[in-house]
């Protein structure tokens, strides 16, 4: 049962709440859970996010271009921000949202968020160009479970690894219980103030979703207000279906909850990503969803998924997809056993990855070309011209896969496979699974294991 906001306070007040039911995130009159979002319009706008106590009425951004004196004041352009208030299984608060609109392109900006009372610090972002550029962008699959304890270093070591990227992509599973304030309040704890320099895009996961009192499958009631995403997308579904052109790159989210649980949302997905695909004029396209096309973990498989949206990646020729759900790691193509490494592909590069700690067992199926099992990993992703990078590290900073695709003129990709060499596949199971699982399942696991070890022999020779 909810908890009254004031009678919550009162009795937090008299130590009477418990550990597992006290607010450790509380909002205040200063500004928090501050997120940049891309918008449909990434070279002239900028979308900001924030929180703060019911009792701030107002919210502000000042922006203004950065420069080298602290003068940020005298130049700077004020934006009044809509407000939505939430009650959360915690507490009360007021979501501010706005975008800061009408800037310059490939021009670095700063910007704080407030009331006129209470101010954020001052933070920078740049714009992308109008043009095709280079660019970076860093890719997670599932954070999902102890976030702050475990997940945190992924994001931290990701940002380490590549400081400048461009935007961040979580690929659904951000949380694990929808709702559920405390969640939320570790993934932005363990973001910090990477979230306000470097800009989000968010696609649901099913632990996103769940039934609501009326039994009805929904989305987190946290989603509109925490994030400012792109509303380019069929309606009813805003801001989890959208795209987003950046520097000669289509990067397409797909609310794979919604397609699995209703006909009418994946009709209307099928449909509107036929337009988009059909119109994409970007030399680059990359397709973002939480379920994947392809499972990595055993015993599942999306076959809806694969039957509505796989014809459609590959008559438009789709570049990549990068997915969760499945907590493990694989990465693959529909590319025939045998083929060469330098082969034209026919479809896109199928990606599946975990960035926090809850881990499964892996599948080992055919379409898989590397592997990981029990692997915190995040990924990095550089475009330049004709040519993508791929690049997925493990949390402790080492490059555990990679791959480039090289674009010819008919807009065919040639594929290079860069896995490192002296780095092992890990493909052992983890160590809870080794307790749990009998002994004919142990066994059954051991099989496809040596099956994938003596394919992967044969495509090296």
């Amino acid at each position: 049962m909810r908890i009254p906001t004031i009678v919550f306070l009162l009795l937090t007040l008299a130590g009477n709440i418990s550990a597992q039911d006290r607010d450790y995130y509380p909002p205040s009159a200063v500004p928090d859970r501050i997120i940049l979002n891309l918008t449909d319009q990434p070279a002239t706008s900028m979308a900001v996010t924030w929180r703060t106590a019911v009792y701030i009425g107002e919210g502000y951004v000042q922006v203004a271009e950065a420069s080298p004196s602290p003068n940020l004041t005298d130049s700077m352009r004020v934006i009044t921000a809509m407000k939505t208030a939430y009650l959360s299984d915690r507490s009360g608060a007021h979501y501010f949202s706005a975008v800061m609109d009408s800037l310059q392109p490939a021009t670095l900006y700063a910007y704080r968020v407030g009331d006129k009372t209470h101010w954020s610090e001052w933070s920078q972002f740049e714009t992308a160009t109008e043009e095709p550029s280079p660019l970076s962008f860093i890719y997670f699959g599932d954070a999902q479970n102890d976030i702050k304890s475990l997940w945190s270093r992924t994001i931290r070591g990701a940002y380490r690894q590549m400081p400048k990227a461009d935007f961040l992509l979580h690929a659904g599973d951000l949380i694990n219980s929808r709702n559920r304030d405390h969640e939320w309040g570790e993934w932005y704890y363990a973001g910090g103030w990477i979230n306000r320099m470097m800009p989000s895009v968010a696609t649901p996961g099913n632990h996103e979703y769940g039934n609501d009192e009326n039994g009805v499958y929904t989305l987190s009631k946290h989603w509109h207000p925490t994030f400012t995403l792109p509303a380019n997308g069929p309606e009813g579904l805003e801001e989890t279906v959208y795209y987003v052109d950046y520097q000669g790159t289509r990067v397409i989210s797909l609310n794979s909850p919604a397609f699995l649980s209703s006909p009418e949302d994946s009709a209307a997905q099928v449909q509107w990503l036929t337009e988009v695909l059909e119109h994409d004029k970007q030399k680059w396209t990359v397709v973002t969803m939480h379920h994947p096309i392809y499972s990595t973990a055993r015993g599942r498989d999306n076959e809806n998924l694969r039957d509505g949206l796989q014809p459609l990646f590959e008559k438009y020729k789709v570049d990549l997809v990068l997915q969760g759900h499945d907590h493990t790691y694989g990465r693959g193509t529909n590319l025939p056993i045998g083929a060469t490494k330098k082969d034209a592909i026919e479809g896109p590069i199928y990606v599946v990855s975990v960035s926090g700690p809850k881990m499964y067992t892996l599948g080992l199926d055919e379409w898989m070309q590397r592997g990981a099992s029990n692997t915190q990993l995040y990924q990095i992703i550089h475009i330049d011209g004709d040519q993508l990078r791929y690049e997925a590290y493990s949390v402790d900073d080492q490059l555990y896969d990679a791959f480039e695709l090289k674009k010819d003129a008919d807009g065919d990709n040639l594929f290079y496979d860069l896995a490192p060499k002296n780095v092992e596949e890990r493909l052992e199971l983890p160590p809870n699974y080794l307790k749990r699982l009998s002994e004919a399942e142990l066994e059954a696991y051991r099989s496809r294991f040596e099956t994938y070890k003596a394919r992967k022999a044969l495509e090296e020779e």
